[in-house]
């Protein structure tokens, strides 16, 4: 790979006392082992009520290449766009504290952007070539979620809401302003303006396994989606309209 820039690699949480130290640990040894010392990893706290606060600021205090961040507010959207802006690195990436995509999977994913082949790269476990251990009930619903976009948005992505992206701050800087949504539709948010604006995303294979202990709520999130998805139309015509 050519010369390494700077890479900030978000890791949004919300009550993760449990896996949080061990997680973050896990990215910084797979990067030292990559060759990549410089890469920072900046835990942004969706206003934790466990002990998620003092463990981020104890890994922040004893660790050079870890970064805390206090958010009074929830939202992972939130998280992603306070913690973006707040880096001054080169690749913004982010990854859920669960690991629940592969580490292995990183050098794929920030290699397009390295090699100035891609402005955006994503995971996605509709890939061919990933390997997914999911259940049938969120393959059915990420199935349909996807068939919805691209029937009312036309979006060419396979998946929106994989938790494993990175982006260039130059593009970072253009789309966040213009993202309204502060939740789980954030990521679909980015990616279908980012479609819009003509810049290049890509799509990765990864190795992906089902967290049995996810904080996602379906229901309240397939909702957030929906009015996400009018939303965005609505936005679009409206556009259109004035050209």
């Amino acid at each position: 790979m050519p010369l390494v820039p700077s890479i900030c690699l978000v890791v949004p949480v919300f009550n993760e006392e449990v896996q949080l130290e061990s997680s973050v640990r896990a990215i910084l040894g797979h990067c030292r082992t990559m060759g990549w010392e410089g890469v920072e990893v900046m835990v942004a706290d969706n206003a934790s009520t466990d002990r998620t606060a003092e463990i981020g600021r104890q890994l922040a205090r004893t660790l050079a290449q870890v970064r805390y961040l206090r958010l009074e507010r929830r939202g992972r959207g939130a998280a992603l766009r306070e913690a973006w802006l707040a880096s001054k690195a080169e690749i913004l990436g982010y990854m859920d504290v669960d690991l629940s995509t592969s580490l292995d999977c990183l050098e794929s994913l920030l290699r397009p952007l390295i090699e100035s082949q891609a402005d955006i790269a994503i995971g996605s476990r509709r890939h061919p070539e990933s390997q997914v251990e999911r259940g049938w009930k969120r393959s059915v619903i990420s199935w349909v979620y996807q068939a919805l976009l691209h029937a009312t948005l036309r979006v060419q992505i396979r998946d929106a809401q994989c938790g494993f992206k990175a982006l260039r701050r130059t593009v970072a800087r253009e789309l966040l302003p213009d993202i309204r949504n502060d939740g789980w539709f954030f990521d679909t948010e980015l990616l279908v303006l980012a479609q819009d604006r003509g810049f290049r995303v890509t799509e990765v294979p990864v190795i992906w396994r089902d967290d049995l202990d996810t904080r996602v709520r379906l229901v309240s999130t397939v909702i957030e989606d929906l009015r996400g998805i009018a939303r965005l139309r609505r936005e679009r015509r409206m556009r259109n309209a004035f050209h």
